[in-house]
């Protein structure tokens, strides 16, 4: 699942260069210009893949890793 994560990475990093609505003067609802509405419709994509890269992607083996290591209370530092 997170190489579907890394492709859709990759696929929003290519829509975001929207240069076919440079010249639309188009109205999204009457009053919203078309490129600031895919661009709030962008923005809404990016966060659903970076909670489906955190819910799939995320690498896990590494906070278990950070939490096996016990401190020590003897650290060498002076309190």
């Amino acid at each position: 699942m997170s190489w579907v994560v890394w492709g859709l990475v990759i696929l929003l990093a290519i829509l975001h260069h929207d240069v076919w609505f440079w010249d639309n003067r188009t109205l999204v609802f009457g009053f919203l210009p078309i490129g600031l509405f895919y661009h709030a419709v962008f923005s809404i994509a990016c966060a659903i893949v970076w909670a489906m890269a955190v819910k799939f992607a995320w690498p896990s083996h590494l906070e278990e890793w950070a939490d096996e290591i016990v401190p020590t209370s003897d650290s060498g530092t002076a309190e």
